[in-house]
């Protein structure tokens, strides 16, 4: 039996798919994969993932302002946003969050907001996407003080400790492991594989970026995400299958697909 699986992490709009993006999105059944999830990460990059997905039946979309671009935020922008997720295609609000490795945007800005997008998932009740790079403990200050019922999502790419890996499960997260994972001395992404219950686990690409071994310094893509399930379950000591299972599955109930 085929194993398939899911992307819960692809810039399918980025410029680096610019040139074969079609044959790539045609080509992903024949690869093994059923889903993929396509955030935003600004006002252009999430119209572009919604009228991908609404080509494509196999790709759904989130719509967002990734920190790097929150300095461009207005309230104009939220309430384009909140149109969007009129779309069915539509299921979640990312990716935001917080950037404090590349500070492209003020903190300050970043936090206002990654609060104000927080809002619009509530409104709206969907999941978020979030994004954290050495930004930890404010990412989970503020997803703790804007929680709400229904709070649900995504710590995408995840890169902090087991512990607070298990806090934001309290917080009704997902925790969902790329392609850094494979890398020989990434000894904590390994870690929360192995110590995360493989229900709260996701899998993702973040192609182009990140691209996991044995591809490592090419472009990523869809296609590449059995390796990070390859890893996790040596990690764990199961078969492929039961990952790519469970972390589908963990999936279409986050996004209730």
């Amino acid at each position: 039996m085929e194993i398939k699986y899911v992307d819960s992490h692809a810039h399918l709009d980025d410029d680096r798919f610019n040139d074969d993006r079609d044959e790539l999105i045609n080509s992903l059944k024949n690869n093994g994969i059923d889903l993929v999830l396509n955030p935003g990460a600004d006002l252009k990059s999430s119209k572009n993932a919604v009228n991908i997905a609404n080509k494509y039946k196999n790709i759904y979309a989130a719509i967002g302002c990734h920190p790097h671009d929150s300095k461009y935020m207005t309230y104009e922008t939220i309430e384009i946003f909140k149109e969007y997720t009129k779309n069915e295609k539509v299921v979640g609000i990312g990716e935001i969050g917080l950037d404090y490795y590349y500070d492209n945007s003020d903190r300050e800005v970043q936090k206002k907001w990654f609060r104000e997008q927080i809002k619009l998932a509530k409104d709206v009740d969907l999941p978020y996407i979030v994004h954290d790079r050495d930004a930890h403990e404010d990412v989970y200050r503020i997803i703790n003080e804007e929680h709400y019922d229904g709070t649900r999502g995504i710590i995408h790419c995840f890169s902090s400790s087991v512990e607070m890996a298990k806090e934001f499960i309290k917080l009704g997260f997902m925790i969902s492991l790329g392609g850094p994972v494979t890398f020989k001395k990434a000894k904590t992404p390994k870690l929360v594989a192995k110590e995360i219950p493989l229900e709260y686990l996701l899998i993702e690409t973040d192609s182009p970026y990140l691209t996991p071994v044995p591809y490592r310094g090419k472009r990523n893509e869809p296609s590449y995400v059995k390796y990070v399930a390859e890893e996790i379950a040596i990690i764990k000591n199961l078969p492929v299958e039961v990952v790519a299972e469970q972390t589908k599955e963990n999936f279409k109930k986050l996004f209730k697909l």
